[in-house]
Parts: C-alpha cells; structure tokens; sequence
C-alpha cells in the first residue's frame, strides 16, 4: 500500500503526534482541575479553622455558661459550608468537563482530518490489487475513531453522574441548613 517507506514513517508520525497532542491537552486540562479543586480544600480548611477559631475567642470572651453556649449555637452551621463547597465544587467539574469535552472533540475532528487527508494522499497511488489492504486499514481507522467516540461518551455519562450527585448532596444539605437555621 505505502509505495516507499518513506510515506509509511511519515503516516505513523502523523498519527503519533495527534495522540500526544491529544493526550497532552486533556493531561493538562485533568491537572488544572485537580489543582482548583485542591486550592478550594485548602481555601475551605483555611475558612474553617479561622471559623473554628473565632468562635473559640468569642466564647472565651463569654460573660457566663449560657453565652458561651449562645455563641457556639450561633457558630454551628458548618452546612452553610457545605452548600458553598459543593456549589464551588460543580462549577469545578463543570468547566473541567466543558474544556474536557472542547479538547477532546476537537483533537478527534482534527485526527480524523488528517487521517483521511493521509488516507487519501496514500491511496493515490495502489497498486492494483491492495485494494482490499486499503480497506482494510480505512476500516481500522474508522473503528479506532468509534473507539474514541465510545471512551469520550463514557467519560461525558462519568462526569454527568459525578454532577448529579454533587447536585443531590447539595440539595440535601440546602434544606437541612434552613432547618438548623
């Protein structure tokens, strides 16, 4: 099929470099989001040790038992944390899987670009007889594509249940905070 090795090197180069492309993109894009979602802890820790804090000096501040007690009840709302922490946490998640998804299409559209672009340089010139070869390579090339179509699927449906139960374990927590309000 390929009518020199020359083209044969040049095709898997190709092919190599749009998958660390790939890979890179999306390794960079996993990495920013771990990064924000360890700042939030830090952030979320930070507030709540300064919380912790504050309420420790104005209950030693207490004139007696009961204000002491009024002070602590005032300070015991660590769902209102919660809440901002999960809503926090879902804008998170949310740019990562946008950016996730934009990277990720993207780099496919291109890889299939330039596939079918070599494909058809390649191809140009068989000899009679590799027909069936062609096909057969344009066949792999077509079930490697579905094969990343499936994994960016799959890892949408991951992100999406990863969403939901951010969304349910704020909307539980919203309600009991009223409550304790």
């Amino acid at each position: 099929m390929f009518t020199n090795p020359e083209q044969f090197a040049s095709a898997t180069k190709t092919l190599f470099e749009l998958q660390m492309m790939t890979f890179n993109a999306l390794t960079s894009k996993a990495v920013q989001g771990v990064e924000q979602v360890v700042s939030l802890n830090m952030t979320t820790a930070k507030n709540s040790v300064q919380g912790t804090m504050a309420m420790g000096k104005e209950m030693s501040q207490a004139k007696d038992p009961k204000a002491a007690m009024d002070v602590a009840a005032a300070h015991a709302k660590p769902m209102a944390g919660a809440v901002v922490y999960g809503e926090q946490l879902k804008v998170i998640i949310d740019d990562i899987h946008s950016e996730f998804t934009q990277a990720a299409d993207a780099h496919i559209a291109e890889a299939k670009s330039t596939l079918t672009a070599l494909i058809y340089d390649v191809t140009q010139n068989v000899k009679p007889g590799s027909e069936n070869a062609v096909e057969i390579i344009k066949t792999a090339i077509d079930n490697a594509f579905q094969g990343y179509e499936q994994v960016t699927k799959a890892t949408r449906q991951a992100v999406q249940v990863v969403e939901d139960q951010i969304a349910k374990a704020t909307a539980q927590v919203a309600p009991a905070e009223k409550n304790a309000a």
